[in-house]
């Protein structure tokens, strides 16, 4: 019986051992494949930041199609190695929407005005704005103390759908109402950075058009900018 035990107890030390070794085996395994997956992380994240900087520095897009998937999976790392390169969160952001509208410029061209719609930020209004808040945004009265007065009137003329909106929950709210083919974005850097992100999401064909500047009342359009988008694919343009 001693002997048994003995044999027993042997046996169960080697299999706790062999079990170990095991486990021990994988964990180094797995250890190794998480530094191997980090430093690939991080050589696509330097990858990307120089074809980025190449980019703004030489005024062109270099393998377009590989930064904008790129960024979409690494962009907090991305935006963090940005700045040893000397780009700043704004710089970076702009680069990316123009980015964003030259991919999509030729599918917005074809698509004609009557199937597109435009939303401005109320930040665009006068101070001394008399315009109501609708179920729709703001309801323009041409009143002619703002640039938005012949702005609207000129777009709208063209078949555009176009909505004056204090916030996001507009914009989804008219696209899901009006089911517009393809939208244009108009406001500061983050708004448009998250419109296009919002568009791409649904399926919209978008470009984004910055403002001149920034704040919460009396801002800047670039309304050549505007105009230029909205006119793409007429025969205006």
């Amino acid at each position: 019986m001693r002997i048994d035990k003995i044999i027993n107890i042997e046996h169960f030390s080697m299999s706790v051992v062999v079990e170990s070794q095991f486990w021990t085996q994988m964990l180094l395994v797995l250890g190794e494949g998480l530094i191997l997956i980090s430093l690939l992380f991080l050589l696509l994240i330097l990858v990307l930041v120089s074809v980025v900087f190449l980019s703004i520095k030489h005024g062109r897009f270099y393998s377009p199609r590989l930064i904008r998937a790129g960024f979409d999976y690494v962009e907090r790392g991305l935006r963090s190695v940005a700045k040893v390169f000397g780009l700043n969160d704004s710089e970076l952001t702009l680069f990316f929407i123009n980015l964003h509208n030259s991919m999509s410029r030729s599918d917005f061209s074809k698509i004609a005005p009557e199937d597109r719609a435009i939303f401005l930020p109320h930040c665009l209004r006068s101070a001394k704005c008399p315009a109501a808040l609708t179920i729709e945004g703001l309801a323009c009265e041409h009143c002619g103390r703002c640039d938005l007065d012949h702005s609207i009137k000129e777009l709208e003329g063209m078949g555009y759908k176009v909505f004056i909106v204090p916030g996001s929950t507009f914009i989804g709210r008219m696209v899901k109402k009006y089911l517009p083919r393809a939208i244009i974005g108009v406001g500061c850097l983050r708004e448009i950075k998250d419109g296009l992100d919002f568009a791409d999401k649904i399926g919209v064909v978008v470009m984004g058009v910055v403002n001149k500047t920034d704040g919460c009342i009396e801002t800047l359009a670039d309304w050549p900018e505007l105009m230029s988008v909205a006119t793409l694919g007429t025969p205006k343009s």
